[in-house]
Order: structure tokens, then sequence, then C-alpha cells
């Protein structure tokens, strides 16, 4: 089994819905099934499989989960040295050479991206490209519109 690289919000982001999940959707759903079977007729009860396949999908998340922490190997950022290299969990500030528009990303797992949130996959290409490379140092990222040039400001481990 492969490791999962996980930074430490991320694992416990994975972690609360892992809880949330056993607690609380797996006894709603054990719930749900209970009051369809108690209308009868199981051939034609569409609440009955609705509640069957929302249970199978809450199964089939919670062994995911399981296997992804079981298997994660947690990086707290702000324990890390990297040496002012850009590396997993980092937090680098990026200017793009074109425009000179500025942008901030941390690199994550793939569990946690949320460009929204400013948190890029370890395996997307523009984290690829910054992975070793340091401040003042020139990215080219090949995006769908063409190729980018990205220079790296700054790298922050927090």
């Amino acid at each position: 089994m492969a490791t999962i690289p996980l930074t430490k919000r991320g694992a416990e982001l994975l972690k609360s819905e892992l809880q949330r999940l056993k607690s609380v959707e797996r006894h709603a759903v054990i719930q749900a099934i209970a009051e369809a079977r108690a209308q009868g007729d199981l051939s034609e009860n569409a609440e009955y499989e609705a509640a069957k396949d929302k249970q199978g999908f809450i199964e089939g998340r919670i062994k995911e989960l399981e296997s992804k922490l079981a298997g994660a190997q947690v990086i707290d950022p702000a324990a890390l040295d990297g040496g002012g290299k850009v590396v997993f969990g980092s937090t680098v500030e990026l200017e793009d050479d074109a425009s000179g528009a500025r942008v901030t990303y941390q690199i994550v797992g793939d569990d946690e991206a949320d460009l929204k949130l400013g948190l890029i996959s370890i395996s997307s290409p523009i984290a690829r490209a910054l992975i070793g490379k340091e401040a003042g140092d020139v990215a080219e990222v090949q995006a769908p519109g063409g190729l980018r040039h990205w220079e790296i400001v700054a790298v922050r481990y927090i």
C-alpha cells in the first residue's frame, strides 16, 4: 500500500468526516431502512431502495477513509524545515511573469485540494513544477491556456 501524504489539517478533516459518518450518518440510514421496512412490501418501496443505496455509499466512504488514514503520512507544515525549497505542505507565493498577478498556494494532498481556498494538490501540474524550487526561481507550467511562467516570490512553512 502506497503512503498518502496529508497535512495535519487534512488528516483532521478526514478523521472528522469518518467520525460523522460512523456516529451520525450510519445510524440515520439504519433508522431510514427500518422505517421503510415497516411500510410493508419491499419490492416496490422506493424509500427502502434509496436508503439501501445511501447505506452502500456511506459504508464505501467509511472504508475509503479508513484505508486513506491507515496509509497516511501526516506532515505538519509548521514543523518542516525545507531549507527554503518548495516541498509538500509549504505555502508558496507566486507572481505570473506575464500579468504580474500574485497568488498564494499551499501544496497539499489530493483529498485536501481546494483551489478556492488556495490549496493545490501535490499531483497538480503547478505543484509538480514548483517542488524543489526556491524563492527567486521561475517555474514553467503547462496550463490549458498554454505555457505559463511563475516566479516564486516566497516559500513559507506554516
